[in-house]
């Protein structure tokens, strides 16, 4: 059996580092210099930063399992501290209730809960909006305060044109009461992901996870091509019969594992319905440009990262990567700082110039007082496309007869935010490349299409700790 694995993002080198482990031909296509996606870790001024911070979390045994399987006791478990940026503030994110009434002052406090309660007599009607769906959980001033400005920053659009989806799938089944009494028990007891306050980080950076699985598909006898883009999937009579690289040539496979930009590949694929490509082109990806700063000190402020959700600034979030783990820095006393920028081609600032970036980098970091009089000695920018599928208004409608028709191509395995078209954590995409990789080598019928989207698919069954697997219920 031959088996192709297409980008060498989280779900591609998961699927290609199991399927390694019981077939003799497999062979993963990066268009990228490196593996790891989204989730790689690249050199800096001496320094590892990875592309903005991701942080791994997951309470499925079996995506810790694999996780394990390649870092071993290579990882730290990193305290969790995030803040909210706003109007000259910050606040502590996940909530702390007497933090927040600081910041927020007794009556915008009150206007807030009063907003609440209000929700809970007279609630928002649902249009299946992220707006509505918010609103009703958090009441109308604090999801203006809180979620408004930032998710707009995110996704270009207004969040009356946000799908629900994306609370459904990223906010889960947080509420007001929950955030409240996470923040009065210290987070003691509390099983909901977006709350967690200690994570797992590999010593090597994020990407150490994804050059491990490298060179053991390597060590297996597979190959990993990279700076190699694949220009189509061919298939015959409905069926995959191999692919065609950049430069024209054609390899044979019996599998295809897909994990490139759902956009691409279907405007590729040979004999597609122009139904079906009518509605592939109404599906959207956003971009994103990062511009890292290496400032001159080393004790700035204690935050993993901060969201910011001031109006008046551009950038969406500020990681500061000193607070990791002492590994990315080394002996190293300046601090790589990294701002997250977010827009589609068209828009202007996609076409900056790396001084404007940097430039506009270092007036938005000056101006929220975090470097204090730390001097900024350097830059770099880093742009990322079709970063983030957007989940506007009706994109279910859009997406789902092009699920089907992909699905309906035999030997075809379609995985990752990219290939699937969906906002995957590190953990969902994992998962999905197990569950790929299970469905070629022992025949299973996964429906990889369901993960990340059956939101109460996971049970609780572990999570990562010091010491290795923890068993949590079952």
């Amino acid at each position: 059996m031959k088996v192709a694995v297409i980008g060498a993002g989280p779900a591609g080198m998961t699927a290609a580092h199991e399927l390694a482990k019981h077939i003799s031909t497999v062979d993963v296509y990066e268009a990228g210099d490196s593996v790891g996606g989204l989730a790689k870790s690249i050199e800096l001024w001496g320094q590892t930063v990875d592309i903005g911070p991701h942080r791994f979390f997951s309470s499925d045994r079996r995506v810790n399992e694999a996780w394990l399987e390649v870092v071993g006791q290579d990882y730290e478990m990193v305290d969790r501290l995030t803040r909210i940026y706003y109007k000259n503030r910050f606040f502590h994110y996940p909530l702390k209730p007497f933090d927040a009434l600081k910041n927020l002052g007794l009556w915008e406090a009150t206007k807030c809960m009063t907003s609440f309660f209000t929700e809970k007599i007279i609630p928002t009607k649902q249009d299946n909006s992220f707006e509505t769906w918010v609103t009703s959980r958090f009441g109308k001033r604090l999801y203006q305060i809180f979620f408004k400005t930032y998710s707009e920053k995110l996704w270009g659009i207004s969040c009356k044109e946000l799908d629900a989806d994306f609370a459904a799938q990223r906010i889960k089944k947080l509420s007001l009461w929950e955030a409240i009494k996470n923040g009065f028990l210290g987070g003691k007891g509390n099983k909901h992901k977006t709350l967690v306050d200690q994570f797992a980080y590999p010593v090597g950076g994020t990407g150490m996870v994804y050059k491990r699985m490298e060179e053991a598909v390597r060590k297996k006898g597979g190959h990993v091509f990279l700076n190699t883009p694949v220009e189509r999937i061919i298939t015959e009579n409905g069926k995959v019969k191999g692919l065609q690289l950049k430069d024209g040539t054609i390899r044979e496979y019996d599998y295809i594992v897909s994990s490139m930009p759902m956009t691409l590949m279907v405007s590729r694929l040979p004999d597609v319905p122009q139904h079906i490509l009518d509605l592939n082109k109404k599906l959207k990806f956003r971009n994103t440009i990062i511009v890292y700063l290496n400032v001159e000190e080393k004790n700035l402020f204690p935050d993993n990262w901060i969201y910011v959700h001031s109006s008046e600034m551009l950038t969406g979030r500020i990681t500061n990567f000193r607070n990791w783990v002492p590994e990315l820095y080394g002996k190293h006393e300046s601090t790589i700082m990294a701002l997250e920028y977010w827009c589609y081609d068209q828009d202007d600032i996609w076409t900056w110039t790396e001084e404007k970036l940097i430039a506009l980098g270092t007036k938005e970091l000056e101006s929220t007082g975090l470097i204090s009089k730390g001097k900024i000695s350097a830059g770099k920018i880093y742009r990322i496309p079709r970063c983030y599928p957007v989940y506007d208004n009706g994109y279910k409608d859009n997406l789902k007869p092009v699920e089907n028709y992909l699905s309906s191509i035999e030997n075809l395995l379609v995985i990752g935010r990219y290939g699937a078209f969906k906002y995957n954590n590190q953990d969902h995409s994992i998962l999905m490349g197990l569950m790929a990789a299970e469905n070629i080598i022992k025949g299973t019928k996964h429906n990889l299409w369901d993960i990340n989207t059956d939101y109460d698919s996971y049970q609780e069954e572990s999570v990562i700790t010091k010491t290795g697997l923890e068993r949590t219920i079952a």
